[in-house]
């Protein structure tokens, strides 16, 4: 049985002296429940990260999360003089409990992170409509039966009508024609109250889902596979990034992670998650659209497992965006990770195309 990961995981495993002091975000509760680094209670107004658990490595795999190790940071040291003007929660690693040990992982909660950005994303799509535009209207296509699809389908459906864009929902058997998908494709990129058009894979085999992906108006392709999308996103041009290499790259940015002339290793090189969230992270943070200025590796199932094994111990971030098995695990993923995260992405790219701001 496989499943889909998504994580990030800091390595402590030989980067960290023991005279060294430790520092990591507050990626799990402390014991008084409070973020805040020098306070026992909450104040109010305090800049919190959402709620997250804390699990060791031997528990089973229950679905797609992002986990985190934290080890020594001179970076985040270099910050702390600004830590009252803007404040980065930090705590010593001895402060709870001795802290982590290399053997633990930290879950961060998608879920919590989603609703901000959905929130945000409401406000933004009334303040659009309040100034007289069209209301952002998201089409998505189905083909066939399968069920995960269905279930990813109404999930966005229903998200989308949460923060206040209009969405159609187009079925179509699964033995469709490639001819006819390219016609519904071109008659929604005509059509002025469309903002954004989706078409949920998996396709059948006899369809050729990059012909359909480039059929849609790349102001339009709110997944972001479009070949012109993808091509500004390698330039480093703006463009709509694919929402689940975006959700990587937000819920690296919201939780203060330093990606900065740091080591990272992402294991799995597909064309829609691996490629675009290197792309994502290695690229300059000065330019158009901003990168993370980090090292990065692209591992996948040929990378010998000797040389995985050396990557992954010089690697501070590790991301894992490939199918791996349960059993290989070593964290503990459970649900509510990446997955609404990648929705809440989806739909801010629906209000991008509806402002027409990138084209």
């Amino acid at each position: 049985m496989v499943s889909l990961f998504f994580f990030f995981f800091f390595n402590l495993t030989g980067r960290v002296r023991e005279k060294d002091r430790k520092v990591f975000l507050p990626l799990v509760h402390p014991p008084n429940g409070c973020y805040s680094r020098r306070c026992a209670d909450p104040k109010p107004g305090a800049r919190c990260l959402p709620p997250v658990s804390h699990a060791g490595a031997g528990a089973q795999a229950l679905g797609p999360s992002f986990t985190a190790f934290l080890g020594h940071s001179r970076e985040l040291d270099q910050k702390r003089s600004n830590r009252d003007q803007n404040p980065v929660p930090i705590w010593d690693a001895g402060a709870i409990g001795g802290g982590l040990t290399k053997h633990e992982a930290v879950i961060i909660s998608g879920t919590e992170m989603a609703k901000q950005i959905q929130k945000e994303i409401r406000q933004d799509v009334e303040s659009w409509v309040a100034l007289g535009n069209r209301r952002p209207h998201l089409s998505i296509i189905l083909v066939g039966n399968n069920p995960a699809s269905h279930t990813y389908v109404r999930n966005k459906i229903r998200a989308a009508s949460a923060v206040g864009i209009c969405s159609e929902l187009i079925l179509k058997p699964k033995d469709v024609s490639q001819e006819e998908l390219l016609d519904i494709t071109d008659q929604l990129n005509m059509d002025p109250r469309v903002s954004g058009i989706l078409v949920q894979l998996p396709l059948p085999d006899h369809v050729d889902e990059r012909t359909i992906c480039n059929g849609i108006a790349p102001e339009k392709d709110v997944d972001g596979f479009h070949i012109i999308n993808i091509g500004r996103l390698c330039l480093d041009q703006h463009s709509l990034i694919p929402a689940t290499a975006s959700a990587v790259w937000e819920i690296i940015k919201r939780t203060g992670i330093e990606t900065f002339g740091k080591n990272v290793l992402v294991a799995g090189r597909s064309k829609n998650v691996g490629m675009p969230i290197a792309m994502l992270l290695h690229t300059d943070g000065e330019h158009e659209r901003p990168g993370g200025d980090a090292t990065v590796t692209i591992a996948h199932r040929y990378t010998p497992k000797e040389q995985l094994k050396i990557h992954s111990q010089l690697a501070d971030v590790i991301i894992v965006a490939a199918a791996v098995q349960k059993q290989a695990g070593f964290i503990t993923p459970v649900p509510g990770g990446v997955g609404p995260m990648t929705v809440a992405m989806l739909l801010k790219n629906t209000l991008l195309a509806a402002k027409r701001v990138l084209y």
